[in-house]
């Protein structure tokens, strides 16, 4: 995030105060000098690590002569019988998290293969009295298979009222049920599935409570040591108070107090919680190696706001890359023994290309070409445009490419929070999305090139046109209004709500509703759409890869449903094919290990996949 403005400092005012007692000639001299720095400390500018971006622009590899397919999105929030609306608590106080919003999740809770959508919420500050009482909860809607939704928040369990962020769903037990954990200031809330729409909630009696000054955002379910069961990666942003906020006390010029960057208040240690089973868990933040610290000081130096868990390195073995606002992006790489190294900086994700740190928020991580590289992108700063890592001929070295694969000069003038890998036309090639929104609802008063609300972007990955590759800015032309209409963009999410295949949409926005949007799609690309169920490995299969071979093409999709901010997309994976008819072979490489390879995957349909026992 960028600097904001500091309080000057009180020394500032007592040196004034005797300068005016020497001379009023002299004070009067000082004032303006004064004046000038107070001017220069109050206005939102630059600073070395959070500069505007600097750039040449190479030839991209994306060419915008490309015929891009048209992906038109509607909005069918209402139709759809989505009601929700997000509440920040917000009194005019302007508390750092009223702006950081709350992320969405595609999960099948009652597990009948249809993706029911669950929203986090905020909740009324405390020690506030809003003069009415609030009853501000999650959202809970079951899907009835076609894209029609049913209210069943009330009476499910996840109808507690806590100031939640982000949101993960994963069958920790291995029951068959999808479990969900919600992160929010003051800790975590686990809720057990019990069945029929209905959840427990068991978070004392897990051990994933986390602590009272916990300010959890992004979080995740991973199986870090392959034994069959869940393990919980939570992040923490900073160590958050009112009162610390009002400490900082960041302001605009003619605005007044101000939402502001985390710069200022301390950093926070991630948590990670290994499954002993029986519905229990043990945090190993520690001796996994996952608390960072600075060198200087010895505090905590994660401000940690998104994580993809991926394996970086093609080892078999699930690793982390953890998105940090204004500090430095880690790369945790697992060591096989119950521990992490740390690498961010040895790998070039750490920083941009000028060593400095940007204000990342969302991440995610795919494998988007033919080869087995990987792509990592992350949504930054407004003038810091997104960073797109891909790694090179050493698995373990990146390089941001964000400006020749076609997304940085575009992405450069939007605040980036959500973003995710997906394939929207089902050509086979994934393509990218970001939801974007400014933290300030005051700043085109002080920025005229910025705006509170910002359209989504959708980019399409140029690869099958002309095998050289890259992005291309879909125009709105071909993604239609509702997709780019202005909204205060946080977390963001994809799944197929209507069972046709392509792929849907749904945005979270601050204060205010989703956006689902149904992908209009009528190119008629064939598609294969798999559901994993681990045996050996856990049920969930997360930590798998799917790897498809069609009319001489290599596609790669990682079973991993935590993306980008806060949020969690579907857990099947769909495979567009375009317009091929058929797969020609369909490996999956098990979490446990096993490489299992189908015999048959039939298309346009969903084909659920059991792993081999033995």
């Amino acid at each position: 995030m960028n600097k904001q403005p500091q309080k000057r400092p009180r020394s500032d005012e007592e040196l004034i105060g005797r300068a005016f007692k020497r001379s009023l000639a002299i004070g009067v001299l000082i004032a303006s000098v004064i004046g000038g720095i107070v001017f220069g400390l109050n206005r939102p500018g630059p600073r070395p690590q959070d500069r505007t971006t600097p750039f040449s622009m190479p030839e991209t590899k994306g060419s915008s002569t490309l015929s891009i397919p048209k992906g038109s999105f509607s909005n069918i929030t209402l139709e759809s019988g989505i009601d929700f609306i997000h509440y920040n608590g917000g009194y005019g106080e302007k508390l750092l998290p009223e702006t950081m919003g709350a992320g969405v999740a595609f999960i099948d809770m009652d597990g009948d293969g249809d993706q029911d959508l669950v929203f986090a919420n905020g909740a009324p500050w405390p020690w506030h009295d809003y003069g009415k009482p609030n009853s501000a909860t999650m959202g809970v809607y079951e899907n009835d298979g076609k894209g029609r939704f049913k209210n069943v928040t009330k009476g499910s369990g996840l109808d507690i009222m806590a100031y939640g962020t982000g949101l993960a769903c994963g069958d920790f037990d291995n029951d068959g049920l999808v479990d969900v954990f919600l992160a929010s200031i003051g800790g975590g809330h686990l809720f057990h599935n019990k069945g029929g729409g209905h959840f427990e909630e068991v978070t004392e009696e897990a051990g994933v409570a986390g602590d009272s000054s916990d300010w959890s955002t992004s979080c995740s379910w991973l199986d870090f040591d392959n034994d069959g069961r869940l393990d919980l990666f939570v992040c923490n942003y900073v160590r958050w108070t009112r009162a610390i906020d009002f400490e900082v006390s960041y302001q605009l010029v003619g605005i007044g107090r101000a939402y502001g960057p985390p710069m200022n208040f301390p950093g926070s240690f991630p948590r990670l919680y290994h499954n002993e089973g029986g519905g229990r868990f043990v945090e190993v933040t520690e001796r996994a190696g996952l608390r960072v610290k600075n060198r200087a000081t010895g505090v905590p130096m994660a401000k940690s706001l998104g994580v993809a868990p991926i394996d970086v390195n093609g080892d078999g073995w699930i690793d982390l890359i953890v998105a940090n606002d204004t500090v430095q992006n880690f790369v945790f790489t697992n060591a096989h023994n119950g521990s992490f190294r740390e690498v961010g900086a040895s790998s070039g994700v750490a920083f941009d290309n000028y060593g400095s740190a940007r204000g990342a928020m969302g991440i995610d991580a795919a494998r988007f070409q033919e080869d087995q590289s990987l792509g990592i992108l992350i949504g930054n700063f407004a003038n810091e445009m997104a960073a797109f890592y891909v790694s090179q001929k050493d698995p373990m070295i990146f390089t941001d490419e964000a400006i020749s694969q076609g997304v940085g000069s575009t992405s450069r003038q939007a605040l980036t929070f959500g973003v995710f890998f997906f394939d929207y036309d089902l050509d086979g090639w994934l393509d990218l999305l970001t939801a974007n929104g400014h933290i300030e609802d005051d700043i085109n008063k002080i920025q005229k090139s910025q705006q509170y609300k910002q359209s989504a972007m959708l980019y399409w990955n140029s690869r099958g046109a002309d095998g050289r590759g890259g992005f291309v800015k879909v125009p709105e032309a071909n993604t239609g209004t509702d997709l780019v209409t202005p909204i205060v963009g946080r977390g963001a999410a994809f799944g197929d709500v209507d069972g046709d295949g392509d792929l849907d949409v749904v945005i979270s926005q601050v204060s205010g509703p989703p956006l689902l949007l149904r992908n209009e799609k009528t190119l008629r690309h064939n598609w294969v759409r798999l559901k994993l169920v681990g045996t050996r490995s856990n049920r969930d299969a997360l930590g798998a890869w799917i790897r498809i071979q069609s009319s001489g093409r290599t596609l790669w999709r990682h079973v991993m449903p935590t993306r980008g901010y806060l949020s969690q997309s579907e857990l099947p994976i769909t495979i567009g094919l375009g317009k091929d008819g058929k797969v020609d072979e369909a490996q999956i490489l098990w979490p446990s290990g096993l490489k299992q390879k189908l015999l048959s995957t039939p298309i346009n349909t969903t084909t659920v996949v059991t792993e081999p026992a033995r």
